[in-house]
Formats: structure tokens, sequence, C-alpha cells
């Protein structure tokens, strides 16, 4: 990782609304097949405590999207550029190589850039966006961004349109405002189950879409970063999986002593799992 100027310049590539696939089926279903790549997406902390779960949230989604653009052939470069206002750096704390990488991203793919403020921010992420050979970009503030009003945001999202480079704005510390984002979410940080032999658990996070331009909203998932395969998951159901008819309850199954027998015998074509 190494430390980048405010502002990159480069020429708008054309691009149409192509959508990048989380690999959830619930999630990309919600969001008509994905994430689309060139538009403005807001990310918010639940609370003051969940800024590193936010982060890990846009990293994490920031990181697959430039994997998918390296192999897809799209001419970009995998690289991330995350933007932060120096309040940021001093609040949130200095981003971390290792953590970057366990997050999926690639050595040398991460660029970070300091701005003083708010509006420096702005005008350092239009800029941004005006390099289609960047893979995403991340602008990351703490607290009111008054200088985000609608007229500001509408800039922004013509940019990412013009390019086809996703922005996330990451809000610490902020309740959202109107914009013309394409989509708002809510991270919080969230419990993770132990690995076997007691080994941490993968990062998990509570994900909740607030809103959505032409889309369902409202809906909310628990996610875990799978290191290995570099990709967000839904987590296994815990304790002891079990068939259940469908037309029976787990309750039911075992109420009557006289149907086990059927039950058991009928079960093995039309059943669902119930975690015990």
């Amino acid at each position: 990782m190494r430390l980048a100027p405010a502002s990159m310049r480069g020429g708008a590539v054309p691009s149409g609304a192509a959508r990048h696939a989380l690999n959830l089926a619930p999630l990309d279903a919600a969001l008509g097949g994905g994430l689309v790549r060139g538009a403005v997406h807001e990310v918010y902390a639940a609370e003051a405590d969940d800024a590193a779960a936010a982060a890990g949230f846009v990293l994490g989604v920031a990181t697959t999207m430039a994997r998918a653009a390296c192999s897809n052939g799209e001419g970009r470069g995998g690289v991330v550029l995350w933007l932060r206002v120096v309040r940021s750096a001093r609040l949130g704390g200095v981003t971390q190589a290792s953590g970057w990488a366990e997050l999926g991203g690639a050595p040398g793919h991460g660029l970070v850039g300091l701005v003083p403020d708010g509006m420096a921010l702005l005008r350092a992420a239009v800029d941004a966006l005006r390099c289609g050979a960047l893979a995403a970009v991340v602008a990351e503030s703490h607290g009111p961004l008054r200088e985000l009003d609608l007229t500001a945001s509408r800039r922004l999202t013509l940019a990412a349109e013009r390019s086809g480079v996703p922005l996330f704005l990451l809000r610490h510390d902020a309740a959202p405002v109107p914009s013309a984002a394409q989509t708002r979410w809510q991270v919080a940080a969230a419990p993770s189950q132990a690995l076997p032999g007691n080994a941490p658990g993968r990062p998990s996070f509570d994900v909740t879409l607030l809103r959505q331009k032409a889309g369902p909203a409202g809906m909310d998932w628990r996610l875990e970063w799978d290191r290995d395969d570099c990709q967000f998951r839904e987590p296994a159901l815990p304790g002891a999986v079990v068939s259940v008819p469908v037309h029976r309850s787990a309750d039911d199954r075992g109420a009557g002593s006289g149907t086990g027998a059927a039950d058991a015998g009928g079960g093995g074509s039309g059943t669902r799992r119930h975690a015990a």
C-alpha cells in the first residue's frame, strides 16, 4: 500500500449500467442482479463503534469489484483508491496493509489519499471518478458533511456514470441526508461463529439496505467474510441440522407417537432443514 496525492485525473470511459454480483442470491436478487458499478453507494456506520465494521464491509465489496474487473478484462488495473479526510485518519486510525489483505486487497492495488476537509474530499472524488482505470473509489468522512448536498451528489453520480467507476461514500457518526445515490446501506458489527478447534471466527456484519433507486429496500442480512475465497457468505445455521416434513413443524413432529413412523418414511423427498 502506498500513499497517493489527493486527486487523480484521467479520461472518462463511457460505461453502461453494468452490475457486480456479490454471489449472495437473496442480496443480488434485491439489487436486481448486483450493485451498479457506475453509481454512488452510501454506507453508514450504525453506531460510533461500528466504524471499523462499515469500513470492512466497504473494503470487502470494493476488492471483489477490483478482482472481477481484472479477471473480466475490463481494462481496469484493479486499483481501489481510498480517500480520507484527515480527521477520519485521526479518529479511525491508519489503514494497515495486513487488514487490507485480509479483506481481499491485493498488494500494490491500494491507494490512500489524505485530504484536509470535506470540500477537498468531494473534489478529489470527482477527479478520481474521471479515471476509468480505477476499479473503485471510496470517500471516507466523520461527522456531518455539509458540502454533500443534492447538487454535489448529482455531480458525483454523473462522474461515476460516465466512467463506470463505483463510488462508496463511507460515513461515520453521520445521519443520512437526501442524495442522488443509487443505494444507501447501514452496517453494524455482528458476533462471529467460532471455527473448528475454537479458532477465531470470520468477520461478521449486519447489513441493512436502507434505500435503493427504483428497487426494494428495508431488508437486512447477516454476512460473513470468507478469507480463503475472498467473498461474503451467509453464516451457516448453528447447531445440528435435521430434516422435517414440509407440512409439519419440528414441534409437531415430536408431539405424537402414532405418526412418527409414517413421517420418517414419507419425508424423503419433501423436506426442509431446521436448526436444532
